[in-house]
């Protein structure tokens, strides 16, 4: 049997392969537009193959099959819940379960085979979701069951759930002429096709850069890039590796070892990356390192890497597509689902936030270059200084340093920890559990209630490798639903980029990559922890996109309070625990540079909104002068001219943040404020855990967010806290 098409239990990661895809995507897709065809009462056969699109999986991102026939001959029974809703919500998780896996697969252990098969089906599923949206027959089914008597005794979950249908029928271009349904499919299949290549070309820019270096006291890397570049070699650690940590040297060694070369190999993967550029004493070989990262995808690289034409086409395809569904721009469009009520109201936010954050970050930078020339010599402060120079001034002026305080988040101590805070104000049980897996790396876990029962599942890849796509990420693998049989538990993936064990040791963790994990479980929390029985509104499934952050962002909070902290760290060589002086002196320095922290965000979602509200693609000003006026107006640091941010921004180009990355910032105001009830009662409190989670978490999408907050918090929130924590009052 097609491992793909077995929904009995988890994914069959182990026997999954190639050519199984197109085989199961093909059979579900019959299967489900044979059922479309059946619901709508059309005696015509399904529609066979079609147009080989390319886009993203419909504006809409709905789970409904295609046009089998128009509103005339629909049949004229009315519609109920569990004739027609039940149908097409099983036929369709169906392929999201069979497809699920292959992405995830594409996005963690990619393969020029799996890549190649993904590419070629990825059109087809983009096709089939699109032609739901447009499907004037489902839409009328819709509208029926909306003014049915039924509608009424329906619950409020169910009920959201044919609203939310209705508007993204109408986003989905139902309404449109015929004539326009086609080009808005064109344009949807275009898009799934460039963000795909857009993300290819990332991951293959970015795996295509090796650094060697060899012990030679004499070799200097060179300021300009290269690929595979290699220094002359002896015994000794070089001169150009002074200040690296040991372990990022032995993890370079390693990474050496395995390529079949000696000496230290050094990647753009941030956790090679991100040492170099925090620690390594020689200028001259941050400075290379930050431009090979710095140019990736772009035209400084290979030419059929460089993502420029793909980001205009995106921009430019994305207004098309907003015009066509008559809003004025793209960002309008991408509101229309969001908390936030127009571009505008996202811009004057983050210029109100911008002015609040600016004279921070104007002394932030201000200390940072008078200390660099004062103690470090650098009389002019570059990109690739800054990182290097923040570290030095953080640890002058608190008497730490981050490599200090990474000896004391092995593994073994923080995965526990975060269980136990999660029991703790959640009533929950965590334990190791065993399922098929994608990677030796991975591990599978159970959460149950305080009777046992099991509530959720989830798989946790921590580690970086060079089939993995770069960042941090949570996915889902099963929704929770009612079924015939009971609730269906759900399951989810957690994804991360950190080092992996070197020396036969834990693998140890940055007090930053703690806060990393902690935000995507509190991702994965609100899609396991869910009591919402209807799958379009269960989990994180119909929240808004500017507040499905809020559980992430509440979740790194607990990574400041020490009676999380202390509990979760020892000492890699001593076995000690974080002492309580070290703890008051990451907590005095955490919001070091937090002007400039928050500007960094500012400028990136500024820069978005603008780039799909009020820009031309292809036009006049291009991307870069577009980021070069923004950065301009709210920047106090800007990048070298060389520098091409934009083509590596795969949550707007290739994710779901396009017209949206401002939610990091909106979301952080109501996790902020979320918190503050914590901090008011104690933040272990287990009746605070319950409300929250039974207030935020437990309700899915089934109301609106802005609903689920004030439930929560008695009141709509308050920027005030949000300020507070980063420390701009």
């Amino acid at each position: 049997m097609n491992p793909l098409l077995d929904f009995t239990g988890l994914p069959r990661f182990a026997e999954i392969k190639p050519e199984h895809v197109a085989p199961a995507m093909e059979q579900l897709l019959a299967e489900n537009r044979a059922l479309i065809a059946r619901l709508l009462g059309d005696s015509a056969q399904p529609r066979q193959g079609g147009v080989e699109p390319s886009g993203a999986v419909g504006a809409a991102g709905r789970p409904l099959p295609q046009s089998a026939g128009s509103a005339s001959n629909v049949s004229q029974s009315p519609p109920t819940w569990h004739d027609f809703i039940v149908p097409m919500e099983d036929a369709n998780e169906r392929l999201s379960r069979a497809w699920g896996p292959v992405g995830h697969l594409n996005a963690v252990m990619n393969s020029p085979e799996l890549r190649e098969v993904y590419n070629a089906t990825l059109p087809k599923i983009t096709q089939y979701y699109a032609e739901l949206g447009q499907n004037l027959a489902l839409f009328d089914k819709f509208k029926a069951l909306r003014n049915s008597p039924e509608f009424d005794g329906l619950s409020a979950a169910r009920k959201k759930i044919i609203e939310n249908e209705l508007r993204d029928f109408r986003l989905g271009g139902a309404e449109l002429p015929e004539d326009k349904k086609a080009r808005y499919l064109e344009i949807q299949e275009r898009l799934a096709e460039l963000s795909s290549r857009f993300s290819d070309n990332l991951l293959d820019a970015t795996n295509d850069y090796t650094l060697v270096i060899e012990n030679s006291p004499s070799s200097q890397p060179s300021p300009e890039g290269g690929r595979s570049e290699r220094t002359s070699s002896a015994c000794k650690i070089p001169d150009e590796l002074s200040g690296l940590p040991e372990d990022v040297l032995q993890a370079a060694q390693e990474a050496a070892v395995a390529a079949g070369k000696s000496g230290w190999l050094f990647t753009l993967k941030a956790p090679s990356y991100m040492p170099v550029m925090q620690y390594a004493d020689n200028r001259a070989l941050r400075e290379k390192m930050y431009r090979a990262s710095g140019t990736r995808a772009s035209e400084f690289g290979k030419a059929e890497w460089d993502n420029t034409a793909l980001m205009d086409e995106i921009v430019k395809l994305r207004g098309e597509e907003a015009s066509l569904l008559g809003f004025a721009n793209f960002g309008e469009l991408s509101l229309a689902t969001k908390m936030a009520d127009s571009p505008q109201q996202v811009t004057e936010f983050m210029r109100e936030l911008a002015q609040r954050a600016r004279p921070f970050a104007e002394k932030d930078l201000a200390e940072l270059r008078e200390f660099a020339r004062a103690e470090l010599g650098l009389q002019e402060l570059q990109s690739w200084d800054i990182g290097y120079a923040s570290e030095k001034l953080r640890e002058k002026r608190y008497a730490f340093s981050e490599q200090e305080v990474k000896q004391y988040f092995p593994e073994d101590a923080v995965l526990p920890g975060m269980f136990k805070l999660v029991e703790t104000i959640y009533g929950l049980q965590i334990k190791a559990s065993v399922a098929p897996l994608w990677h030796d790396d991975v591990r599978f876990f159970d959460i149950r209630d305080a009777q046992g029962q099991l509530v959720g599942q989830f798989y946790l890849d921590m580690y970086a490798r060079n089939s993995k796509r770069g960042g941090a990420w949570m996915d889902d693998v099963i929704t929770r639903r009612r079924l015939a049989s009971g609730i269906q538990t759900p399951v989810a993936y957690l994804n991360c980029n950190f080092s992996a064990p070197v020396g036969g040791k834990p693998a140890v963790f940055t007090h930053d990559e703690v806060i990393t994990l902690f935000h995507e479980f509190g991702l994965g929390l609100h899609h396991l922890l869910t009591e919402v029985e209807d799958l379009a509104v269960s989990g994180i499934n119909g929240v808004e996109w500017d507040a499905v952050e809020l559980p992430s962002q509440f979740m790194e909070n607990f990574c400041w309070e020490w009676e999380v902290l202390h509990g979760m760290t020892r000492h890699s060589e001593t076995n000690e625990k974080l002492p309580r002086a070290l703890f008051d002196k990451m907590l005095a320095a955490k919001n070091f540079q937090s002007g400039l922290q928050t500007l960094r965000q500012i400028e990136f979602s500024l820069f978005d909104m603008l780039m799909h509200s009020n820009f031309e693609a292809g036009g006049a000003k291009s991307i870069l002068q577009l980021l070069d006026e923004v950065r301009a107006e709210v920047a106090v640091l800007i990048p070298p001219a060389f520098q091409r941010f934009p083509h590596s921004f795969s949550h707007i180009f290739a994710g779901g943040y396009a017209a949206g990355y401002y939610s990091y910032k909106w979301a952080e105001v109501l996790s902020a404020d979320a918190y503050s009830l914590f901090e008011e009662n104690g933040v272990l409190n287990p009746d605070v855990g319950a409300r929250f989670r039974a207030e935020i978490l437990a309700m899915g999408g089934s109301r609106g967010a802005m609903d689920s907050f004030s439930a929560f918090r008695g009141r709509e929130p308050s920027i005030d806290a949000l300020l507070r924590h980063n420390g701009l009052l």
